[in-house]
């Protein structure tokens, strides 16, 4: 076989670990599962303990990996700190950062008061920025990783009652390429995905209004929601060895909303 093409298993990430952040439910828990199917054993962080054990029980039935789940508030560094000392204290090394952990506040700029605008910064700025400042010093050591940031569609297009949304989505998108630009000489890999309408807890509220049906459809090529399984694929890409050439990418998976 040519030595330009070895003979490795490109998605095997067998005896390798990932954080994931928000990783209980919804998207997290989605690109948790993606993970632990492929081999790599997983730590879920998140506020709920109750619910994170529960889940990182699930997965290990399921995939029989290793899993722990870390109550931790990633607005707080020191909390952050403890997850990825925690990490590398169960299972030797830190492959994979996936932050996922964010929410939504809608509304009219006039009708989101200056306390909401804060706390959305705060946790998917704020928070991915601690997460990712956390893991740093292991992945330099190792001169190895992966950093995967949730940005959103909303990160790259505008969308009317979404001011602190999109702002911190943006700021999400630059703060990876800032970082991955930083960070290549080290052999870590940043990059982030911007989902767009997945049928997520943070979206139920909302999917079964006339307005959101129609602005689905109307908005994405294939006319529906995503489903959570939907995002596993390019979160298994990102993790493995495939994508040792991908450093500051910004991937869409929107159904092709942001196609049109």
């Amino acid at each position: 076989m040519s030595q330009n093409l070895p003979g490795i298993k490109l998605f095997d990430l067998t005896g390798k670990s990932a954080i994931i952040t928000g990783g209980s439910k919804g998207l997290g828990l989605a690109m948790a599962a993606g993970l632990a199917s492929a081999g790599a054993n997983i730590m879920l962080v998140n506020r709920n303990a109750a619910q994170g054990q529960e889940a990182a029980q699930q997965l290990a039935d399921e995939y029989g990996v290793q899993t722990l789940s870390f109550a931790a508030d990633v607005t707080d560094p020191a909390q952050t700190e403890a997850m990825a000392k925690t990490a590398f204290d169960t299972f030797g090394r830190i492959d994979v950062l996936i932050n996922s952990a964010g929410i939504n506040i809608r509304g009219a700029i006039d009708e989101v008061s200056p306390e909401d605008f804060q706390q959305v910064m705060s946790i998917n700025v704020n928070g991915t920025w601690n997460c990712c400042r956390a893991v740093t010093p292991y992945m330099k050591k190792a001169q190895s990783g992966k950093i995967i940031n949730l940005a959103s569609t909303l990160g790259i297009v505008g969308l009317a009652n979404r001011t602190p949304y999109t702002a911190s989505k943006g700021a999400v998108v630059n703060m990876t390429r800032a970082l991955a630009v930083e960070l290549a000489p080290f052999a870590i890999n940043v990059n982030a995905v911007c989902p767009g309408p997945f049928l997520t807890e943070m979206n139920v509220p909302i999917a079964g209004t006339p307005e959101a049906k129609n602005f689905i459809v109307g908005a994405t090529a294939l006319e529906r929601w995503g489903e959570l399984a939907e995002i596993q694929g390019i979160a298994l890409l990102l993790a493995s060895d495939a994508a040792t050439y991908m450093v500051g990418s910004i991937i869409t998976v929107d159904g092709g909303w942001t196609a049109r």
